[in-house]
């Protein structure tokens, strides 16, 4: 299958490229800079120059594949609502191409906040104003019904693993700062888990595989106490962990606060079932036992 990928350069793209080659699929991945150009080559994919921002490249891309996987996404917090019509404006340009082909299109969408104080699972809907990328994949799952084989993989908010530079490398980075790593109240709530190449492996069983209209769940620990998290911290900088109130959470972890507080759980016995997936990777803990998380940042 040729597979053209968005955020083929990303984080979680650049381990899904090798899966996908490794299973003898051809991949062309997008490229919006000379970077993620050099990127993508040297993971073994062909180039396509284009860009979130230009439909017709997007268009372009789609047309000449048998299927596409859609995981770029601007997640600066202060552009949100660009950054979502953004995204928009790309799934409907590449489902528009894709119609009444029966071609898979995978989307990327999460967990977090999906079942408040309950486990989440596939079968669950969020709401569109959960997020405003939330609308988008309900908007990416319609053209399952003109003709694409449109699915979702929901990520778990922590996708772990050496180079991770996302909520856990940013709790790290607090903890260094502060000289101590913290938890939230009684540190009871929970944080779901994936390593980065079960997650790959997941996006690439979708692509060939998931029923049009479904939503699966890259989770592999559905939900890690928070203080288990902090003590793991604690241990690979060598600093005290300590519990901070409810009051002081803005001021201890800024932003990360209102995610760090949350308890949110996430089920995949679904896509276990319905895809044959079995998460073989390490989990969260056991990878912050080791040293990467904790290498001095380079300045």
């Amino acid at each position: 299958m040729r597979v053209f990928i968005t955020g083929a350069s990303g984080w979680i793209g650049s381990a899904v490229v090798p899966e996908l080659l490794s299973s003898g699929h051809d991949v062309v991945g997008l490229a919006r800079s000379d970077a993620s150009a050099t990127a993508i080559a040297a993971l073994g994919a062909d180039v396509f120059r284009g860009s979130l921002d230009d439909p017709q490249s997007l268009r372009e891309g789609a047309a000449l594949s048998d299927g596409v996987i859609h995981l770029g996404y601007n997640h600066d917090f202060s552009r949100m609502e660009e950054a979502a019509v953004t995204d928009r404006n790309a799934i409907e340009a590449i489902g528009t191409v894709l119609k009444n082909s029966d071609r898979p299109f995978v989307v990327a969408g999460g967990v977090l906040g999906l079942a408040a104080g309950r486990i989440a699972t596939e079968s669950d809907q969020p709401e569109s104003s959960l997020h405003p990328r939330t609308a988008n994949v309900h908007f990416a799952l319609s053209f399952a019904e003109e003709g694409v084989q449109t699915s979702c993989v929901r990520f778990a908010p922590t996708v772990h693993g050496d180079g991770d530079h996302g909520f856990i490398a940013t709790l790290v980075a607090i903890s260094r700062e502060k000289g101590s790593s913290g938890y939230i109240g009684d540190g009871t709530n929970r944080w779901p888990a994936v390593h980065r190449l079960d997650a790959a492996r997941l996006v690439r069983i979708a692509l060939e595989g998931a029923p049009a209209g479904s939503s699966v769940h890259a989770v592999a620990e559905s939900g890690i106490a928070t203080k288990a998290i902090a003590h793991a911290i604690g241990a690979g900088l060598g600093v005290p962990v300590v519990s901070v109130s409810n009051e002081e959470a803005v001021d201890h972890f800024g932003w990360m606060s209102q995610f760090f507080a949350m308890d949110a759980t996430a089920s995949n016995t679904i896509t276990r079932e319905l895809l044959e997936w079995e998460p073989t990777h390490q989990g969260l803990l056991e990878d912050l036992s080791e040293d990467h998380y904790f290498r001095e940042p380079v300045k």
